[in-house]
């Protein structure tokens, strides 16, 4: 029998009581965590009074589509928050990113993806195209998300992944960027004769308004059960990954096109430690991982500067995110081949 002191429920605050920890796994956990989980957290008595789930609706919404259609952009924006990385570059997104909103009796849970890719076959690649898989196999509505107006042999490979008996809406996406709104109505005809669509919502991920009807339009897609999340959760993926992401982010806006997608980052300590002049301090040491020597020069820079940007540019925005005082050191390795290294690719942190 456990001889720790239990802490009244009375004395715990009621942020202590909602506490929850992300799942600091490789994958992505949507189910509620197991006791194991909870071994750190402060201790909840059997009197704590029940959440009411009368009318609460929750359920998986996945975000799927080719490379650089917005997927991580439209996941930002149902979230309120940044969790996902954005650049120019295709394939920025690598992981399954779960993202959080509650709204009302209502509670989303996103599942952004990386874009399927069609055209290389290394390993990292087969590795994405099986978290794409592996995201629209069991949820409860599909967001499936085109450039407005357009339909490309990638967006069809995307689209024949999807499966049959779930809710589909056609997410026609950058629609600021149609000149002709006319255009729109028998692109939307011959959409239709591609699938059968549940809805369609034609839309820009940057305007409010269509992200507000867009919530509303899932909304009814969602069951009603109870809640997975406590409600002022954004995501279940740790404050280490987030690290990793912001840093893998600067990374590629930084170098432009040309350095290899095929870069990463490996975070080596994520350490956090009572601050003096704020409430938290974390000491972050990441590795960014290149293929080339050629490319470990690129990314170093004149005289360190490009690197040294790329860490002043991540510490701004992790403070910002993570709320507190962030001090992080860079080094840049070469692995020859990794992406083409299936045993590599998994120590790095991919499915």
């Amino acid at each position: 029998m456990s001889t720790d002191k239990k802490t009244p429920e009375t004395e715990r605050t009621p942020q202590e009581q909602t506490m929850r920890r992300p799942v600091q796994i490789a994958g992505v956990t949507i189910q509620p965590r197991d006791a194991s989980e909870d071994a750190d957290l402060p201790p909840v008595t059997a009197t704590a009074t029940p959440v009411p789930v009368e009318g609460q609706r929750c359920g998986l919404v996945a975000i799927v589509g080719k490379p650089n259609v917005g997927k991580s952009t439209l996941l930002n924006a149902l979230v309120g928050q940044k969790i996902s990385i954005t650049s120019r570059k295709a394939q920025t997104t690598r992981h399954r990113i779960t993202g959080i909103r509650t709204q009302g009796a209502a509670q989303y849970v996103f599942v952004d993806t990386p874009g399927f890719q069609t055209i290389h076959g290394t390993a990292l690649n087969k590795s994405l195209n099986k978290t794409v898989v592996g995201a629209v196999s069991d949820v409860d509505l599909v967001l499936f998300v085109v450039e407005a107006g357009s339909f490309t042999t990638a967006d069809a490979k995307v689209l024949a992944l999807l499966k049959p008996g779930i809710p589909v809406l056609l997410v026609a996406n950058k629609l600021d960027n149609v000149h002709r709104r006319g255009d729109i109505a028998p692109w939307l005809q011959s959409m239709q004769e591609r699938h059968a669509f549940t809805e369609f919502v034609p839309m820009s991920a940057k305007q409010p308004k269509d992200i507000v009807r867009l919530l509303d339009i899932c909304e009814k897609y969602l069951p009603e059960q109870p809640w997975w999340h406590a409600e002022d959760e954004l995501t279940d993926r740790s404050e280490k990954f987030l690290a990793s992401e912001m840093v893998r982010e600067k990374l590629f806006r930084l170098t432009g096109d040309e350095l290899p997608y095929t870069s990463t980052v490996v975070i080596d300590k994520f350490e956090e430690e009572a601050g003096r002049t704020a409430k938290r301090m974390l000491r972050i040491a990441a590795t960014i991982v290149v293929e080339r020597e050629g490319h470990k020069a690129m990314v170093i820079g004149d005289k360190g500067e490009k690197l040294k940007r790329i860490g002043t540019e991540t510490r701004v925005e992790l403070e910002k995110l993570l709320d507190a005082k962030v001090f992080i050191e860079l080094w840049v390795k070469v692995r020859s081949g990794w992406a083409d290294d299936e045993a590599r690719v998994r120590s790095f942190g991919y499915e």
